[in-house]
């Protein structure tokens, strides 16, 4: 990723290798996962709903440390390192320092693979632009201004682990301490009454009078094949507040189907005010089959 000079006994210069170049690469990538993962959830989560996500998640922490070497190895060479060598290939006549160079390339890499997630997967490039472009920032400046220093393979890594986790501590507490607490909506059941509608052409339709009607609508299965069937078929539903059931602490609506097909299941309220959601989780509480279903337009 370039050559610098860096410090030895005697006053000497020797010059950085590539390798070295390389394996700070690793680990400042590697080093602000966390700080990126923080900056992600801050903006796209805080004071969001979490739909019921149990809090065993959480133990999968214990495993980060060990995928964190090959995320930052990944990030490396896909845009850092492509960025040096674009940096490289600049005229000698140039103006401008090599960091600059270094940076605008990692900025162009990153939008071109936001533009690829575009194409691929219709992912909206307004939104991962900023990601793309910007989690390079931090690695090529640190790097440029690790040159000269006489760090060993071993001394950057630890450097860059100890600061990353005090940056995440910190950034942590702020960040928690500034999100917004999300708050279900309060509905009533005449508010609740009406056509909800899901994903599938599902659709669930909430008589004021108790009387339910679903179709291809997701209920908890009556046997051990799979955790939900989808049901056509007539009911009825009531309106649950602070429902203590499935120890479910929030309002919702509780629906059950005359026949044989599925149990019956309580839809907790989400989503805001403006736009309410009723939605269930089916299976593992920390990685199960989320349903939602939204206010069907132009309907109450």
């Amino acid at each position: 990723m370039g050559r610098g000079t860096a410090g030895e006994a005697g006053g000497r210069q020797r010059p950085t290798r590539r390798n070295d170049d390389w394996n700070r690469a690793v680990a400042l990538c590697a080093g602000q996962v966390p700080l990126v993962w923080l900056a992600w959830w801050f903006a796209m989560e805080a004071g969001r709903d979490d739909y019921g996500y149990g809090g065993g998640g959480y133990l999968g922490i214990c495993c980060v440390p060990l995928i964190l070497p090959f995320i930052g190895l990944f990030h490396a060479a896909v845009q850092v390192a492509p960025a040096a060598a674009l940096a490289r290939l600049r005229p000698r006549t140039s103006p401008g320092p090599e960091w600059a160079w270094h940076l605008a390339g990692s900025v162009l890499i990153g939008a071109g693979w936001s533009v690829l997630g575009r194409v691929l997967w219709g992912w909206p490039v307004g939104d991962t632009l900023p990601w793309c472009a910007g989690v390079g920032v931090l690695p090529v400046l640190v790097l440029h201004c690790l040159r000269g220093r006489t760090w060993g393979g071993w001394g950057v890594w630890l450097r860059s682990a100890g600061a990353s986790l005090v940056l995440f501590v910190v950034c942590g507490v702020t960040a928690a301490s500034l999100a917004d607490e999300y708050e279900p909506p309060r509905l009533s059941a005449g508010q609740l009454a009406g056509e909800w509608q899901g994903e599938g052409g599902g659709v669930l339709r909430l008589a004021r009078g108790g009387r339910a009607e679903v179709t291809r609508v997701p209920s908890h299965n009556v046997d051990e094949e799979g955790d939900f069937s989808l049901c056509d078929g007539t009911g009825t539903w009531t309106f649950e507040r602070d429902s203590e059931l499935l120890d479910i602490h929030r309002d919702g609506v509780l629906v059950r189907l005359d026949g044989e097909c599925g149990q019956e299941t309580y839809w907790t309220i989400g989503g805001t005010e403006r736009e309410p959601e009723l939605f269930v989780r089916f299976g593992d509480p920390d990685a199960g089959d989320l349903r939602i279903l939204t206010r069907a337009q132009g309907r109450s």
